[in-house]
Parts: C-alpha cells; structure tokens; sequence
C-alpha cells in the first residue's frame, strides 16, 4: 500500500467532475477531507445527498459542510435567484450564461484554505474544467493560478498549500472515462441544476453530462436508476 502523502482538502459538490476529482485524490493516497458548500443552490439538498453517498462510497470520516447562503441573498444567478430562470442549455455560446454564481469558487477556496491550514493541508483539490464547460470565468486555469498566488500572500510563511485541478483540460467524454477506469460512483452524482427529483435534460450541466456520455459510448447510471 502506498504511504499517504499527507492530508488534502477536496471540494465534493456532488457532481460528476467532482466525484472523479475525489477518486482521483484517492488514487493519489492523500488523506481525504471532503469540503461540501451550500450556496443557496436549488438543489442543495440532492446535491448534499449526493455528497454524502460519495464520502460514505469511500468511508472519508472528515467532513465538512459549509453554508454560505448568503450568496443567494446578492443573487444574479439563476441557480440561487428563483426569480430568474434557468435557462436551455445553449453550450455552443461563448456568452456567459446567468447560471454564473459571481465569484462562487473563489469563496469556496477560500474556506478550503482556512480549512486546510488548520489541518496541515498541502492540497486542495477542486473539479473545475475549462475546455467543456458553461465558460464561468472562475474555472479558468488563469484564476487558479492567481488564487494560487493570493493563498502564498494570504497565508502563514510556512503553509504550503496547493490547488490541484486534474481535469481542468478534459472533456465530459474524457472525464466520464477517466471516472470509469478509477471506478468513481458515478450512479451517486447529480448534475442537474433545477431538478433533485428527474434531471431535466434542459440545462446546461444535464445536455453537457449527456454529451459526455453519449461521446464516451457509455450509458449514464442517473438516467438508467430514473
């Protein structure tokens, strides 16, 4: 067995990229401390259920699940502000779509870090994709390099803390294989941002994930179980 490399944060949605982000930080052998983010989302809680099964898929016992809601009180998106709809998936568009949460990851590491600083963290990992994804600009890898920056100027001299982003150049199809071969509980993942009952196939993230699998020749275990 391989000597673990120390303790890592990763920041588990529930989603797909971020359960093959965590089976990849397992194949790593860090020490595994999931990160789970309420941000007023409409479908926290199948989101949190999802997270749940992950971490209970892989026995992590170090959990952390964190509200900042207050996002969905600023508003200007459509996924925390009922009030604006989501809109069909348009993924050719070089337009920002409004299912953007303003500046949601950079919250997000931000708790990772404090977190990871207390438990002598050396990485945080993340599942942010740029090349086939909605184009939100916080999954660029230009922004992870310069929040790499802010937590080396942000933190104390000796914290060594690093942002690990492995599928930031995968497709979905890739992704979705890459998951296979690590053997990730793809079945327990869910993506859609306006459902927690039946995906609707509409959104953004449903016709992305449905692209990647319909790529990948493989079949999604969502639709199957549903």
């Amino acid at each position: 067995m391989e000597k673990q490399k120390g303790n890592a944060i990763i920041l588990v949605s529930g989603g797909m990229d971020s359960c093959v982000t965590a089976a990849q930080a397992m194949k790593d052998s860090y020490k595994p401390f999931f990160l789970h983010v309420n941000y007023g989302q409409r479908t926290k809680k199948r989101e949190k259920q999802a997270f749940n099964d992950i971490a209970n898929f892989y026995n992590v016992k170090e959990k952390l699940i964190i509200d900042i809601s207050h996002l969905s009180l600023i508003g200007g998106s459509s996924l925390t502000d009922k009030s604006i709809k989501v809109p069909k998936a348009n993924i050719n568009s070089k337009k920002i779509p409004n299912s953007y949460v303003p500046f949601r990851n950079a919250n997000i590491l931000s708790i990772a870090v404090s977190w990871a600083e207390i438990i002598n963290a050396n990485s945080i990992y993340i599942g942010a994709v740029e090349e086939d994804s909605s184009g939100y600009p916080d999954c660029r890898k230009s922004f992870f390099k310069s929040f790499q920056k802010v937590i080396e100027h942000g933190t104390k001299p000796e914290t060594k803390i690093t942002i690990q982003t492995p599928l930031i150049n995968l497709s979905k199809a890739n992704i979705i294989k890459k998951g296979i071969s690590l053997n990730a509980p793809l079945h327990f993942t869910w993506s859609c941002y306006q459902s927690e009952n039946i995906p609707c196939r509409k959104c953004d993230s449903c016709v992305l994930r449905e692209k990647g699998f319909n790529k990948a020749k493989k079949n999604d275990p969502i639709l199957i179980e549903t």
